[in-house]
């Protein structure tokens, strides 16, 4: 049996159902270029007769996409094969999607017709597609939920028509592991022709099992995996195409398959995806969630330090990412401490590792996640955190106009200092107060990150603001919480800025210690 495994994505078709607002044109095309240039096999890219702005984004990507296949979505019906066509009709070769449903319940509550209808009207919409290209796919909605002598039989009718993928589809994310497995060893097993056609499964993940199932669906014989990158789709999404690829290269010793896809452009593409299709990707997503790659436990990480296949089953580097991250929290031990300490510079006889240990776990404690320049703080300057912090907000005041200049004013005490600058910007009250902050203090910042989350409900909803700067080639990270998210704009950068100075003060007495030393 062939050992690729071929990669269907239809992020531009599934998944965009999904979407809260549709993607324009521009938005559709940088997806495919990505997926294309992911290595994807096959790119599902729209059902073109559904809407106009669905043919036109077809119809633009078929003229740019060269490298992966490009395929639309169409019914069993004339008109839809028709538009699907001519939306490709500017690709060199492309592939026609039919579907139509096989079970019981669908068939009698949905389309009104019995088994015999339902196999006509595959079998007229194959022969019409089959006039613009010889490469159709036809999926047999609800096919988990199908009789199994129904599947067998129209599924043997098709391939002698001429189809040469048989899509499997868990449509409503029904079906378990072993279960899909008795359906692709049972259509092999009792369809004469299905050497004649690829079986295909398109897994949803109603009861979290799409990537098991489709796993499963692999293992029995089938040779292409249908989703999206992200999991992203209808209801609770699709099979995540980035967990099946790094599943076939991780455990290639047991499922024995391979793809074309290029391992390392896995991050990017997610990535963009995500930002894309405004879907986040949650912290613990396997492969590509922001913790997917990092370590808290200090066991984890005293692992990890010494050894990364201690606790990790591959390379971060596979799918293109290069930082990993070990969390500096109260679970965290003296090794990760030791060596953040390290990649700083620090050799071990600069600080004092027990009395940097026990603040570094106050400081945890309270604070949550520490980072490196926390630990600097904490080792050289001996700030203690409950003491007042060098930059306070005294007052502030803004006035802002829609589509107009905003205006801020600040008064800020800096140590026993005290400041008030103004400043009018064009781009929003929080950027006017930020540079009335950066005037006073004259640090050479850069923000690289703005993030607002929402606490609670109603009126007393917390606004929370995460902000991330770039300093002198070193990135801080700053939170500010209130119930005006404009004063929780401002706490995030006074807690940048007090980081900042606390970093500039271990500098300094650094430099010092230098100067005694010679």
């Amino acid at each position: 049996m062939n050992s690729q495994v071929i990669i269907f994505d239809t992020t531009l078709r599934d998944g965009e159902q999904a979407l809260q607002a549709s993607l324009s044109v521009k938005q559709k095309l940088q997806i495919a270029l990505s997926l294309e240039n992911t290595g994807i096999d096959i790119i599902e890219v729209g059902f073109p007769i559904s809407s106009p702005g669905d043919f036109k984004s077809v119809h633009e990507i078929s003229k740019i996409v060269k490298q992966s296949k490009i395929c639309s979505l169409a019914r069993c019906v004339n008109k839809d094969i028709d538009v699907a066509a001519e939306a490709m009709s500017l690709s060199k070769s492309f592939r026609i999607h039919i579907f139509l449903a096989t079970s019981t319940l669908h068939m009698e509550s949905k389309l009104n017709k019995n088994f015999n209808e339902i196999i006509d009207m595959a079998v007229s919409s194959v022969k019409r597609a089959l006039r613009y290209t010889d490469d159709i796919e036809f999926s047999c909605e609800d096919a988990s939920r199908t009789d199994m002598d129904n599947l067998c039989k129209i599924v043997e009718k098709l391939i002698k028509t001429g189809v040469k993928t048989i899509n499997i589809p868990d449509t409503v994310g029904y079906t378990i592991p072993n279960e899909l497995s008795l359906i692709i060893k049972n259509l092999f097993q009792r369809v004469p022709n299905i050497d004649k056609s690829i079986i295909s499964v398109h897994c949803h993940n109603d009861l979290g099992m799409a990537v098991g199932n489709s796993i499963a669906a692999i293992q029995a014989g089938a040779r292409q995996i249908e989703g999206t990158m992200n999991g992203i789709g209808e209801r609770a999404g699709n099979t995540a195409l980035e967990e099946i690829i790094m599943a076939i290269k991780v455990r290639k010793d047991i499922l024995k398959v391979s793809t074309n896809i290029k391992h390392k452009e896995i991050y990017r593409t997610s990535k963009i995806i995500s930002q894309i299709c405004n879907m986040p990707i949650p912290p613990n997503k396997a492969i590509v969630g922001s913790n997917a790659f990092a370590h808290s436990s200090g066991i984890h990480q005293d692992g990890v330090l010494k050894n990364r296949k201690n606790y990790e089953i591959m390379d971060p580097s596979s799918i293109g990412l290069k930082e990993v991250k070990l969390n500096l929290t109260s679970r965290s031990g003296r090794a990760a401490v030791k060596h953040y300490m390290t990649e700083m510079g620090y050799k071990e006889t600069d600080y004092n590792m027990d009395e940097l240990y026990t603040a570094f776990l106050k400081l945890a404690d309270k604070k949550g996640q520490v980072f490196d320049y926390d630990l600097e703080a904490l080792a050289f300057v001996n700030t203690q955190q409950d003491e007042l912090e060098y930059f306070s907000l005294s007052f502030f005041s803004v006035q802002s106009i829609s589509n107009g200049l905003s205006t801020a004013s600040v008064k800020l005490l800096c140590g026993k200092d005290v400041f008030i600058e103004s400043a009018t910007t064009s781009n929003g009250p929080v950027d006017a107060i930020y540079q009335a902050l950066n005037r006073i203090t004259h640090f050479p910042i850069i923000l690289q990150k703005y993030q607002l989350i929402a606490k609670g409900k109603g009126k007393d909803a917390l606004g929370q603001v995460n902000i991330l700067v770039e300093y002198k080639k070193r990135k801080f990270h700053g939170v500010g919480l209130a119930t005006d998210i404009i004063e929780s704009s401002v706490q995030a950068m006074i807690n940048v800025l007090n980081t900042i100075w606390k970093v500039n003060q271990v500098n300094k007495k650094l430099k010092n210690l230098k100067k005694i030393n010679k």
